[in-house]
This record gives C-alpha cells, structure tokens and sequence, in this order.
C-alpha cells in the first residue's frame, strides 16, 4: 500500500511539474519590424505544444504592433495576427505605463489587449508568481 501511495504522490508531482513547464511569457519590447518573427515564433510554439499558456507581454516599443491598423516595413498588418493567436488562447497584456508616456489612448488598442500597470512587473510577476518560463524574441 505505501509503495503505491509513493507512486501516486511522485506521479502527481510529475503532472504538477509538467503543466507548469507549460506557460511562458513572450516579452515584447523592439518595434514593428522585429514583430512578425517573434508572432512566427509563437505561432510555431502552439504548432508544436497546443498546450502551451502563452502571455504576451508588451512594454515600450514592442505594443507599436497592438496599436489598430499597425503595420510593418513590408505592409504587413498585425490585427489579423493577433486575432488568430487570440483565439488559440494567446493573452497580450500591454503596459500601461508606455500608454501614459506615450500619450496614447488605450482605446487605439486591439480589442484582444488587457492593460496591466507596467509590463516589466507583469513579466517578472508571471515567472515568479505563477511559474511562466521568460523568452524574450
């Protein structure tokens, strides 16, 4: 019986262990050109762990691409992006201290948007707290 308990917990801690390696944070901080790669990247980590939590989170340059009608060097517009990664069940989180720098009005954002306080904190608060791996495209 107790070698079956013992299963069981080291089991469960494996699950455990395993789900958490199965939330990462994409942090977003350069502009519109480097943008599409880092969208390519996040789509290819789906394609690869449907089961993946992905937080996008955006400070500085990097929430240019979640403002409406953004586009690239190359005309490509990010809305469409966005949309589809949103309903892979991708969150792209934007800092609100850039909105305020910036003088922008958070209703130029994507609707798929949340805002939070600052974007550095969010980062740092989804790996410690809640236990997000950090890439950082």
């Amino acid at each position: 019986m107790m070698k079956l308990l013992v299963s069981f917990i080291l089991t469960l801690n494996t699950l455990l262990a395993s789900a958490q390696d199965n939330k990462v944070v994409y942090h977003i901080t350069t502009g519109l050109d480097t943008v599409a790669a880092a969208m390519s990247n996040i789509q290819n980590h789906l394609s690869a762990d449907p089961n993946v939590k992905i937080v996008v989170v955006t400070n500085g340059p990097g929430i240019d691409f979640l403002i409406g009608d953004a586009k690239d060097s190359k005309g490509r517009e990010f809305s469409g992006m966005v949309s589809d990664l949103a309903s892979q069940g991708v969150e792209f989180k934007v800092c609100n201290n850039t909105l305020v720098t910036r003088n922008l009005d958070p209703d130029s954002l994507l609707m798929e948007t949340k805002l939070v306080p600052s974007g550095v904190a969010e980062a740092a608060r989804l790996q410690i707290k809640e236990g997000f791996s950090y890439i950082k495209p």
